[in-house]
């Protein structure tokens, strides 16, 4: 049993007169005493402003659109920075006309309800503001370095900081106040310098890695010229009662022109085509409910962790370890694709290593490819690429529900293209995964590295830092 003893007076000092027992915990306590006894200060003091996103009413999802001003929203703020995909654009007219604040490449991005996130701007090409739900910080370069700050809060010593601060009602929300309230440790500006060293080239290696998935996806739609094919929505077209009848499906979206192009192309392929059924075997996952949820242990995967580029640990929850037992033949294993069915259909990832220990949700299916002609990290960007998302978007046509039937998924077809390319997709998909494993190892070295140079010296930890980054085979310039 863990409890804490504070004076009533110390609660009062609190500017928000907390009295909940979490806020008080022995690890909140002794953080700040930690903290307190090292050369920290105030984060409001170090910034030049600090500003919550418009009211809620002022940007408005019927404003989205293809391109424009990136709308920064909570979910963004992936591996401490902000992502490049699942964004939304406003026009900048619309922007302006609302006098909603830009952003800049080395500002400072907080989540400001949920998941507790924190992430830097990388440069963009677009100009960037943020939805309500986003706290920005400009920092003022001469008293601290940003990356040094961004990497600092999503350690040990910054993020319990924001974690503690949280106020649950509807959902965990914080204020603007809390982060002008975190305490930073201060350590040299040499220092500093150093883990925005890596920080940038972490950033350069994830573009690097995007830019790469993007080479391998554009061989396969220049194989079945969809090359710069866009999708559009056509208002009025004739079909066949016949039609109607094979397909067993009435609804207008279902015979949309934009999904016949798509599968007009794979029929079309030079080398022919097969249904996934026919590459796949398909094995489906367990759903043992939320009651047998724990903090800790065996980690369940939901749709929610599931990527394109691997598992996150997003508001991760776990079973116990006498339950993996029990549903160990759900294990996922090597050479597998997880594939989602559910809620956000369509996403595909290979795992090309062992897998840890898991168990996936009931919304995962685990594919096994025994079609020796097709390559699984081919299939796999198959399955990623509009191709099937195409697919995917005229099967699950009109559901409020969104659930990609099983049926749907064995019949979905896939382009079987010559195996000299397949091999030269899989070569640039395997450099992408390189590029951005080595892209987390480096924030992982960036946020280790600072707690060394806090708990240690910074020679020790400087020293340390080298060291990991040859291992990964790099030369990073200060």
């Amino acid at each position: 049993m863990q409890y804490s003893i504070i004076n009533f007076d110390i609660t009062r000092e609190e500017s928000d007169f907390r009295l909940d027992a979490e806020y008080y915990h022995p690890k909140y306590i002794h953080l700040e005493k930690d903290i307190n006894s090292l050369n920290s200060n105030y984060f409001g003091t170090l910034v030049d402003e600090i500003r919550c996103g418009p009211f809620g009413s002022t940007v408005l999802c019927d404003s989205y659109m293809a391109d424009g001003v990136v709308v920064a929203r909570p979910f963004n703020l992936v591996n401490c920075s902000l992502e490049r995909e699942n964004l939304v654009y406003i026009p900048e007219t619309e922007a302006n006309a609302k006098k909603l604040k830009f952003y800049q490449e080395g500002d400072i991005f907080f989540s400001r309800v949920g998941d507790v996130r924190c992430g830097i701007v990388p440069k963009f090409s677009q100009k960037v503001t943020i939805s309500p739900n986003i706290i920005a910080v400009k920092v003022n370069k001469k008293k601290i370095n940003p990356y040094y700050s961004t990497i600092f809060f999503n350690t040990k010593y910054g993020l319990p900081q924001i974690e503690r601060g949280l106020k649950v009602v509807a959902q965990p929300t914080i204020q603007t106040d809390l982060i002008s309230k975190i305490r930073i440790v201060l350590l040299s500006s040499q220092f500093q310098q150093k883990i925005e060293t890596i920080f940038v080239h972490s950033l350069k290696l994830n573009d690097q890695c995007k830019e790469k998935y993007k080479e391998a996806e554009n061989i396969l739609l220049s194989e079945l010229n969809l090359l710069g094919w866009k999708p559009k929505h056509t208002l009025s077209f004739i079909k066949k009662f016949s039609e109607t009848q094979t397909t067993h499906r009435i609804d207008a979206d279902y015979f949309q022109p934009a999904y016949e192009e798509i599968i007009h192309a794979i029929r079309h392929c030079k080398n022919g085509y097969k249904k996934l059924n026919e590459i796949v075997s398909i094995k489906k996952s367990v759903e043992p409910g939320s009651s047998v949820y724990r903090e800790s242990g065996v980690p369940f995967v939901r749709i929610s962790n599931l990527s394109m580029y691997g598992i996150t640990t997003d508001n991760q929850q776990y079973i116990s370890e006498d339950l993996y037992k029990d549903l160990i033949k759900y294990q996922p294993n090597i050479g597998e694709i997880l594939l989602s069915k559910d809620g956000t259909p369509g996403i595909a990832l290979h795992l090309k290593e062992e897998p840890k220990k898991m168990i996936p949700s009931g919304g995962i299916l685990r594919l096994s490819v025994k079609d020796t002609s097709i390559l699984p990290e081919y299939l796999t960007l198959v399955l990623n690429s509009i191709l099937a998302q195409q697919q995917i978007l005229r099967d699950v046509g009109g559901s409020i529900i969104i659930h990609w039937l099983t049926d749907h998924i064995e019949n979905t077809l896939v382009p079987v293209l010559d195996e000299k390319i397949q091999r030269n997709i899989t070569d640039i998909v395997n450099s992408s995964f390189q590029a951005r494993n080595q892209s987390k190892a480096l924030l992982e070295i960036a946020k280790e590295g600072v707690e060394m140079a806090i708990e240690k010296n910074e020679l020790e930890a400087i020293d340390w830092i080298k060291n990991q980054v040859a291992e990964l085979g790099l030369a990073l310039e200060d």
